[in-house]
């Protein structure tokens, strides 16, 4: 599921929160579940307030982004998610990774999956 950015933006956090329970509900964990933050659209305290609702909710993973906004995964961002979530949770890191050394850099960073369609 995508985050809702406004929502977060506009510090409405229940509102957040609420829609992440809703979508992990419907999946009765059935599935892998992944909340895409769109990370190029929010400042880094954001990325913390995004990452740490994800966790709190119990997703699996993390995702940077759809690929299709401004921007994709940055190594910044996929680090500052990790250090935020710890070491256990999946983070997956999508959007502009088309090469192997931006892969590689994906992973050293704390990305546990990588989105790379488009390479």
């Amino acid at each position: 599921m995508r985050l809702f950015g406004g929502a977060l933006r506009n510090g409405d956090l229940k509102t957040v929160e609420f829609d992440l329970r809703a979508v992990m509900t419907a999946c009765r964990r059935t599935t892998t579940t992944k909340a895409i933050i769109e990370t190029c659209l929010l400042s880094d305290e954001e990325k913390v307030i995004a990452s740490q609702l994800v966790k709190k909710v119990g997703y699996d993973f993390v995702k940077t982004s759809t690929g299709f906004s401004t921007a994709g995964a940055t190594a910044h961002d996929v680090a500052l998610i990790r250090r935020t979530v710890g070491p256990k949770m999946g983070i997956k890191a999508a959007g502009g990774i088309h090469s192997f050394e931006e892969a590689l850099l994906m992973i050293k960073s704390g990305a546990t999956r990588l989105g790379c369609s488009a390479s």
